[in-house]
């Protein structure tokens, strides 16, 4: 990473230097060639006002006008004058667009370049009194000899900064990632970025998902460790079962009771097995499952009347009450959420006791549909309250045992609440019971 953004910042340095040095010499060169125009009409005004015009035709001039060129040219464009050349062998400059300028309109200027492109001639005219134009010239450097001649001290110049780029370059990336480095090493270290305020979204960000990832790694160690013991529970009794059994030690009559425990212990341990399956499932992040408006009110009666026999089992009133009500949901999800809250409800439950399933639009919001599960069972102390929903937690593990229950029902009801966006509330006082209310928005 440092690499890369000493890299970067030297091919910056490098680029800027070098889009600086050309803008400098087409703004230099430009003023050149207005200060070398401007010369020039200085030139020839002096030479209007204080020059002895008539007499240029027999007088040479090479050392009167030294470095610059002068020509006296008559209306129809020949030549009278030119002290750098024989104006006898000079073509007609009519056609000079510096010459038609300034028979038209009293003065003219143009610049030509050479075919060589290393030199260019400045030309400004200007008519006389008397019909004629005299015109002043100069040669100068083009912008391209005026750059290769500074070339070799531009190089000097550009090969120091990009040294002094690649030294700052480096001191800065090792400035920058200095956060970054500290934050590999100890990923915990609450650190000070008082000079690097636009880092703190990013580093708290990355602590955020290292938290999650040491709490997510931390949750599967237990998940591994209590699955571990949950599944060991019921294969111990049925190895002891089925061992005793085998030896011959058991009675007749001992041999039912055995096999009873056994087929006891198997439906647990596949209930266990099942309900690790779908908590693996919901774990993996699998694609939205597939949406569908819902009958909440048909759906939790029908899981009332399925539940019926369990609650007379367990001695428990189970009842239903509320109007139709819709939602958006995937429905093997909301059939496992109306199952395990309903199914708590009467395990954890006290002879004699009584469930209430409701389902009802929110009276004050027409979107949201409320789905609640009251019991009159054992209730749940405030200090266990917001455990219940971890995985294997129970209040009292020797009812869970006694009960069959898994200890994965709430964590599975968490994961689809969750899917569904849902909110949910928890009020429970022990000996008096527990209320779980699920709001839906639609």
């Amino acid at each position: 990473m440092k690499r890369k953004i000493s890299r970067s910042f030297v091919i910056l340095s490098i680029v800027a230097i070098l889009l600086t040095t050309t803008l400098i010499t087409f703004v230099y060169y430009n003023f050149f060639c207005v200060q070398v125009m401007e010369d020039l009409k200085d030139s020839a005004s002096l030479l209007q006002e204080y020059g002895d015009l008539e007499g240029l035709q027999e007088d040479s001039g090479e050392e009167r006008f030294q470095g610059i060129r002068v020509t006296l040219i008559n209306s129809g464009g020949e030549v009278l004058f030119d002290n750098g050349a024989n104006r006898n062998s000079m073509e007609n400059h009519f056609d000079r667009p510096e010459i038609q300028d300034a028979l038209a309109n009293g003065e003219g200027e143009s610049v030509r370049n050479s075919q060589t492109m290393s030199r260019n001639s400045f030309y400004y005219a200007i008519k006389l009194s008397d019909g004629n134009v005299l015109r002043v010239a100069k040669d100068a450097g083009s912008i391209f000899s005026i750059f290769s001649s500074v070339l070799p001290s531009i190089l000097w110049i550009l090969a120091a900064l990009a040294l002094l780029s690649i030294g700052m370059a480096h001191f800065l990336a090792g400035k920058l990632i200095i956060p970054i480095e500290r934050l590999a090493e100890n990923m915990d270290d609450r650190m000070e970025l008082e000079e690097y305020q636009e880092l703190k979204p990013f580093i708290d960000r990355i602590r955020k998902q290292h938290q999650d990832l040491v709490k997510n790694a931390r949750m599967r160690q237990e998940f591994t460790a209590n699955v571990s013991h949950e599944l060991k529970t019921p294969l111990t009794s049925i190895s002891g079962y089925a061992e005793l059994i085998e030896t011959g030690m058991a009675s007749q009559e001992d041999v039912v009771h055995f096999a009873s425990g056994i087929h006891r212990s198997a439906n647990r341990l596949l209930a266990l097995i099942n309900d690790i399956i779908r908590l693996s499932e919901l774990d993996a992040g699998e694609a939205q499952p597939p949406f569908e408006k819902l009958n909440l009110y048909d759906m939790a009666m029908s899981c009332v009347e399925m539940l019926d026999f369990s609650a007379q089992k367990h001695e428990v009133t189970l009842s239903a009450d509320g109007s139709e009500s819709y939602i958006h949901g995937n429905r093997r999800m909301i059939d496992e959420l109306l199952y395990n809250l309903i199914d708590n409800a009467i395990r954890y439950n006290n002879k004699g006791g009584s469930v209430s399933v409701s389902v009802y639009p929110d009276s004050e919001d027409a979107k949201k549909t409320i789905l609640t599960v009251e019991d009159t069972g054992i209730g749940i102390p405030k200090e266990h309250q917001e455990r219940i929903f971890e995985r294997f937690y129970r209040v009292d593990k020797s009812r869970s045992q006694s009960t069959g229950g898994t200890g994965l029902g709430l964590a599975i009801v968490k994961h689809i609440i969750a899917r569904h966006k849902a909110e949910m509330e928890l009020e429970s006082e022990v000996g008096k019971g527990t209320r779980i209310k699920v709001t839906f928005t639609d």
